[in-house]
């Protein structure tokens, strides 16, 4: 996706508030980040020819990120309140801290991958918020309509992000536990999981001070959050090369077929062939599902629905 043209001089002439340079010379940007991304009309980042923009809320505040793929590394620079938090952590969120060579490929499609895309790295963006709103507007949809609802969160609860890049800020916690039911079905959730947003959202803050196992118990003990919703959040927002999307629609036949060619498989089969991978479950997921391997296809797809109509 390019820079749109109105956008492109004031990117250019703002002075950032803070940079920093991380020394990763083998790092695809578009796939490492692409996790945090959730279709392409995600108001909060955006992928252009020459760096990823992105909008998040640190606990210093606000802040908009560009990120380059330069010699030697990548550049990020930063603006707003949040700026010089952001250039502290962009070694976690280019997936610098990440440690991918724990992976030992225990079949020859998984050592071909690792192979193939040595520069997809695991990000951790450090903010468990971020991920999970995203993730329960996921939960049991479509993709066309998780992302409609979330996109319709963002630009109706969020707002405009610092900087360049115009791109708007995810709305923060203490917004949505208060936004009533009857606004979210506007923008297509129904109950259980506007209900979900609220509770979660009554517990978001803690979560980031807490050790990944820590928040994932906590996110556990709210109703209508399982394992497949902490896995989202684990493997964005802290890194979890483990986090594996238990109860997915699509991951279980994914592996079945990369690793066993069998095409259709449920969450204990899909668990069976990667238990030579615990530990790093969730890159090999990460690595199945950048591959562009496709488990065949037999009866019709889910119907998006069209929840705010009814």
């Amino acid at each position: 996706m390019t820079v749109p043209t109105a956008l492109a001089g004031p990117m250019r002439e703002m002075p950032p508030e803070a940079e920093a340079f991380v020394p990763l010379p083998q790092v695809d940007l578009r796939s490492t980040l692409s996790p945090l991304a959730h279709g392409s009309g995600d108001p909060t980042i955006r992928f252009a020819a020459d760096a990823v923009w992105r909008a998040t809320r640190t606990p210093d505040g606000p802040a908009t990120i560009q990120l380059q793929r330069i010699d030697g590394g990548v550049r990020l620079r930063a603006w707003g309140a949040g700026a010089r938090r952001a250039a502290q952590e962009a070694a976690d969120l280019t997936g610098a801290s990440d440690q991918p060579e724990r992976l030992v490929p225990a079949h020859r499609v998984i050592a071909e991958l690792a192979h193939q895309r040595p520069g997809l790295r695991l990000p951790r963006s450090n903010r468990a918020w971020e991920a999970l709103l995203p993730a329960i507007c996921e939960q049991k949809v479509t993709g066309i309509e998780a992302r409609r609802a979330f996109r319709g969160i963002v630009r109706r609860y969020g707002e405009p992000a610092p900087g360049p890049g115009g791109l708007m800020l995810p709305p923060p916690p203490e917004v949505m536990a208060r936004v009533p039911y009857f606004e979210l079905h506007r923008l297509g959730l129904e109950r259980r999981r506007a209900d979900v947003i609220s509770r979660a959202a009554a517990i978001a803050g803690r979560l980031e001070g807490h050790a990944p196992e820590a928040a994932g118990r906590m996110l556990l003990a709210v109703p209508g959050i399982g394992p497949w919703t902490v896995a989202e959040v684990a493997r964005v927002a802290f890194g979890d090369p483990d986090a594996i999307s238990v109860g997915d629609f699509h991951v279980p036949n994914l592996v079945a077929w990369a690793l066993a060619g069998e095409a259709r498989a449920d969450d204990a089969r899909m668990l069976e062939l990667l238990e030579p991978y615990r530990g790093q479950r969730g890159r090999v997921q990460r690595l199945l599902e950048a591959s562009g391997i496709r488990p065949p296809r037999y009866g019709p797809r889910m119907t998006p629905r069209n929840i705010e109509a009814i």
